[in-house]
């Protein structure tokens, strides 16, 4: 969902709505831009600086008063929601949409019980995510965090054990007794898990690979981890060890 012009937009953010992003154009100023750009701050919604042929293409025509915000197609879910599963999926990163989208679909049909995104560094909840989960979204709450490294810990507290993907882990993720509750962690295309991520990790996990290729998509990484996890985990619900005291 694309909104365009300073009024619009200014309303649209008053009124708590949830929106991707701003996209402001270089060189463009003003009051009102300003105040559009302190409203969204205010709200964590990400600001970005574009050419403005690039609004232009977005709004599809140049007449947006130098601003376009992008509005998210679902409503996003907050932790606690997030939390009331079994198993949960963490995403540290994943910009595709694409990728995203299929991330949901697998992640519903493996069981998972959510999907815990962050603010920054990731696609948000748009038109192009929701077709590629091919109507997942409509089961799978999302929800959108400040910062992955506080959730991670929020749902240690919470009991949960923390398994990140990570090419350099020990363990290969075929022989790993998951607990439960569980957070898989799969990071971004070609990044990774970032490091302070991978220090909140309890394990790290690797998907062994044959040839000359070390890495796989990390939407079809993702599929075959939340697989294993169903098959050893997903029937013995509570079991493994308790998590110790905080």
């Amino acid at each position: 969902m694309i909104l365009s012009g300073i009024h619009p937009i200014a309303e649209a953010l008053r009124a708590g709505r949830p929106l991707e992003r701003l996209l402001v154009a270089q060189g463009a100023g003003g009051p009102r831009l300003q105040e559009i750009i302190d409203l969204a701050r205010h709200a964590s919604i990400p600001v970005r600086f574009e050419p403005r042929g690039a609004l232009d293409r977005l709004a599809g025509s140049a007449a947006h008063q130098g601003v376009v915000a992008m509005g998210a197609s679902r409503p996003y879910a907050d932790l606690d929601q997030a939390a009331a599963s079994q198993l949960v999926v963490v995403l540290d990163g994943v910009e595709d949409p694409h990728n995203l989208g299929a991330i949901i679909r697998t992640a519903h049909a493996a069981g998972a019980g959510s999907i815990i995104i962050p603010e920054r560094r990731s696609a948000g909840l748009t038109d192009v995510v929701a077709k590629a989960a091919a109507g997942a979204l409509e089961h799978l709450p999302v929800a959108r965090v400040t910062n992955i490294n506080r959730s991670l810990e929020d749902l240690k507290k919470r009991g949960f054990w923390i398994y990140g993907l990570d090419e350099r882990g020990q363990d290969a993720y075929d022989a790993v007794d998951f607990s439960t509750p569980s957070a898989l962690v799969f990071g971004g295309e070609g990044k990774g898990l970032h490091e302070q991520v991978r220090k909140h990790c309890d394990a790290l996990v690797r998907i062994p690979m044959s040839g000359k290729i070390s890495s796989l998509n990390v939407s079809v990484a993702a599929g075959i981890v939340l697989f294993e996890w169903k098959r050893r985990a997903g029937r013995k619900a509570g079991g493994g060890p308790e998590r110790p005291p905080h």
